[in-house]
C-alpha cells in the first residue's frame, strides 16, 4: 500500500493547484480540512468560506465543518452561528444536529442539550450516540425511568455492531450508577470495556514497562542541561492520569480573572511527532535550537486560538509523559500534576469509554499497572524538573479546597481570587468526559467511592 503524503505535502499540492485553478471550490473545501490537521486554524476557516463564496455543493457540510473547527477554536458565539446556518439549508442535517447539541453540552446548556439529542432520535431513532449521550446528560433519578427500557432495546438491537453497543453499554452503566443499582451498573462497564479490549486490543504490560524505562534511562539532569532552551515563556500544564482531576483543576482556574481554559490540546504532542521525527528516538541528539523552533510555533498557536489570553492552562493529561521536554523547552514552565487514590482513579478510568490510545483502560488491573508505572516516571519529574512542577492530591482538595488552591495559585504566580471557589458558576467550554462533573460544586462523593 503506498503511504499517504504527509499534510505539509498535501497542503502544498492543494496550494499549487489554487493557483492554477483559483476558482476550484472542492479544492478549497480539501485545503481547509488539510489546514485544520495542521492547526493552521485562521487559514481553514478562510478556506472553507471561500468555497462557500464559490458555491460549493452539500453548503450544509462546509457550515457544519466550520462550527466544528470555531468550537476547537475556542470561539462558541460562531461555532453555534455556524451550525444554524447549516441547519437553516437543511434542518434536519444530523451531523450539525449532533454537533450543536455537543456544543450545548460543553457549555452547560443541560436541558437544550438533550432536548437537541431526542431531536436527533425523533429524526434518526437509531442515532446511538445520541441516546448515549442522553444518559450520560441526565441524572436518573428511578429504576422504572423509560431510559432503562430503551438502552437495554439498544444494546440488544446492536449486536453486531460493537462500536455503538460499546458506547451504549458504558451509558447503561452509567444509568444503573445513577439509581445505586451497582451490581448491573458493574456488569454493563465489564461487558463495554470486554468489547473494548476486542475493537482495540488489549494493552501490553510489557512494552508500556519498556517505555517508561527508556524514559527514565533517556533523561537526566545532562541531557536537560543540553537541550535547555532559553525561551522565557511560562505555559501552564495540566496533566497526569486520566480521570485523576485535571479537569476540575482546569475548571477551578479558569474561574480566575487571568487564567482562560485551554482544554485537552493537540498541539503539543503533534508538533513534538510532525517537527522532531523520528520521535521519541530524536531527542536524544535533539538541540535547543530545534526545541526553541518547536516551542515558539506552540506559543504561536496558543496566541491565534486564545489572543485576549493572559495565561491559558493546557489539560492535556498524557503530555506526563513529555515534561522533561516541555521542561526544556519552557525553562519557566509551571507544571501541574494531579494525583487521586489509586483504586478510585482505576475505577473511573473503568467507567469511562477512554479510546484507542488508552487500551489499559479496559481492565482494572491493567490501569492499576499503568498507574504504578506512571508515579514511577512521576518521581523522576519531581526529582529532574523540581520547582517546575506542583502536586495536587484530588482528595485534599475536595476535603479542604482553600489551602490547596492558595499554594497552587502562589506555584503559578498568580493572586488569590475568590472566583476559584465558585467555579461551577463559571460558563467556560469543557471538551474532555467530565464536562457534567466539573459543573457541580466541590464534593467528597468521589473519594473513596471504590
Amino acid at each position: 500500500m503506498p503511504k499517504p503524503p504527509d499534510t505539509d505535502s498535501a497542503i502544498y499540492q492543494h496550494e499549487q493547484l489554487l493557483a492554477r485553478d483559483p476558482n476550484n471550490a472542492v479544492a478549497h473545501f480539501n485545503l481547509a480540512l488539510l489546514y485544520k490537521r495542521a492547526m493552521r486554524y485562521d487559514a481553514a476557516g478562510s478556506a472553507y468560506l471561500r468555497s462557500i463564496e464559490l458555491g460549493i455543493d452539500d453548503v450544509q457540510e462546509v457550515y457544519s465543518n466550520l462550527g466544528v473547527l470555531y468550537s476547537e477554536m475556542r470561539q462558541p458565539a460562531l461555532a453555534r452561528e455556524a451550525y444554524k446556518k447549516s441547519l437553516s439549508i437543511e434542518p434536519d442535517y444530523l451531523p450539525a444536529l449532533f454537533n450543536l447539541a455537543g456544543l450545548l453540552e460543553e457549555q452547560g446548556e443541560l436541558e437544550q442539550a438533550i432536548g437537541m439529542f431526542e431531536r436527533i432520535l425523533a429524526i434518526e431513532p437509531r442515532y446511538w450516540d445520541a441516546l448515549a449521550r442522553i444518559a450520560n446528560a441526565r441524572r436518573i433519578e428511578r429504576p422504572d425511568d423509560p431510559l432503562f427500557e430503551t438502552l437495554r432495546d439498544a444494546v440488544a438491537f446492536t449486536a453486531d455492531e460493537p462500536a455503538a453497543r460499546e458506547g451504549l453499554l458504558f451509558a447503561l452503566g452509567k444509568a444503573f450508577d445513577d439509581v445505586g443499582s451497582y451490581e448491573d451498573a458493574f456488569d454493563a462497564y465489564r461487558q463495554a470495556n470486554e468489547l473494548g479490549r476486542q475493537l482495540r486490543g488489549r494493552y501490553d504490560a510489557g512494552r508500556a514497562e519498556r517505555g517508561i524505562a527508556s524514559m527514565l534511562a533517556r533523561f537526566d539532569e545532562y541531557w536537560l542541561s543540553q537541550a535547555e532552551t532559553a525561551c522565557t515563556a511560562s505555559p501552564i500544564f495540566i496533566c497526569g492520569m486520566y480521570r485523576s482531576g485535571s479537569t476540575l483543576i482546569e475548571q477551578i482556574l479558569s474561574a480566575h480573572a487571568s487564567v482562560q481554559m485551554g482544554g485537552e490540546l493537540d498541539v503539543l504532542p503533534m508538533l513534538l511527532a510532525e517537527r522532531l521525527k523520528p520521535f521519541p528516538q530524536r531527542l536524544a541528539e535533539v538541540t535547543p535550537g530545534e526545541l526553541s523552533a518547536v516551542a515558539e510555533e506552540y506559543l504561536s498557536t496558543l496566541r491565534q486560538l486564545f489572543s485576549d489570553a493572559t495565561h491559558v492552562t493546557d489539560k492535556r493529561p498524557d503530555n506526563v509523559l513529555h515534561l522533561a521536554v516541555i521542561r526544556a523547552m519552557f525553562p519557566a514552565a509551571k507544571i501541574i500534576h494531579t494525583r487521586r487514590e489509586l483504586r478510585d482513579n482505576c475505577l473511573s478510568v473503568w467507567f469511562q469509554q477512554l479510546g484507542a490510545p488508552l487500551n489499559y483502560a479496559t481492565d482494572l488491573a491493567d490501569t492499576a499497572h499503568y498507574y504504578r508505572l506512571q508515579e514511577r516516571l512521576v518521581e523522576r519529574w519531581h526529582e529532574l524538573l523540581g520547582e517546575n512542577i506542583f502536586t495536587v492530591d484530588y482528595d485534599e482538595l475536595v476535603r479542604d479546597p482553600e489551602p490547596v488552591l492558595r499554594a497552587l495559585l502562589e506555584f503559578l504566580g498568580l493572586p488569590w481570587d475568590d472566583a476559584c471557589l465558585e467555579f461551577q458558576k463559571a460558563r467556560s467550554q469543557v471538551k474532555t468526559a467530565s464536562l457534567w462533573q466539573v459543573r457541580e460544586p466541590l464534593h467528597t462523593r468521589s473519594s473513596g467511592r471504590w
